[in-house]
C-alpha cells in the first residue's frame, strides 16, 4: 500500500460530501435499527455541514448512529447542542487538551453556580462522578473565585 500514497482530504476540507454521508449513514443505521428515517431537517443538515468534525468521518458516523437510535419518528433528530459551532476560518488559536478541559470544566461550574454534586451539579452535566470532578479540579488548580 505504501507504493502509491493516496491523500484523502479531511471532512472539514470537503463539506459538500457531508449531506451525502449523512443520508447514507442515516439509511444504513435505520435499516439496522428497523426504523424508517424519511426526513432530515434543513436546520439539522446546515448545522452538520458547518461543524468542524475533528473526529472526521468516524465522528459523523457516530453522531448519525446515535441520532437514529434516539429518533422516534420518521424525522432524524440530531442533538444539535452536542455540536459546537465551527471556529472562524483561519483561526490558529489552539488550546492544549488540558487547557480545553480546564476551560470546559470552569464554564460548566459557572453555569451550575459552582454546585459540584447533585442532579443539576457540574459533575452530572459533565457526565462524571462528583469525586472525579473534585480530583480534576484539585489537579488543575480550579477553585471557586472569591466574590
Amino acid at each position: 500500500m505504501n507504493v502509491f500514497p493516496v491523500r484523502v482530504p479531511s471532512l472539514r476540507e470537503r463539506p459538500e460530501d457531508i449531506p451525502l454521508l449523512v443520508r447514507h449513514f442515516a439509511q444504513q443505521n435505520a435499516r439496522r435499527s428497523n426504523k424508517a428515517i424519511e426526513t432530515i431537517p434543513t436546520e439539522t443538515m446546515n448545522s452538520l455541514v458547518q461543524y468542524h468534525w475533528p473526529g472526521n468521518v468516524r465522528e459523523l458516523q457516530n453522531v448519525i448512529e446515535r441520532a437514529v437510535i434516539l429518533s422516534t419518528g420518521p424525522v432524524l433528530k440530531v442533538p444539535l447542542s452536542d455540536l459546537k459551532a465551527r471556529k472562524a476560518a483561519g483561526s490558529t488559536n489552539h488550546d492544549t487538551l488540558e487547557e480545553a478541559e480546564r476551560k470546559h470544566i470552569t464554564t460548566v461550574l459557572g453555569e451550575s453556580s459552582w454546585v459540584v454534586g447533585g442532579p443539576s451539579g457540574a459533575a452530572a452535566r459533565l457526565g462524571m462522578n462528583r469525586s472525579t470532578l473534585q480530583f480534576r479540579m484539585k489537579k488543575m488548580g480550579i477553585a471557586r473565585p472569591a466574590n
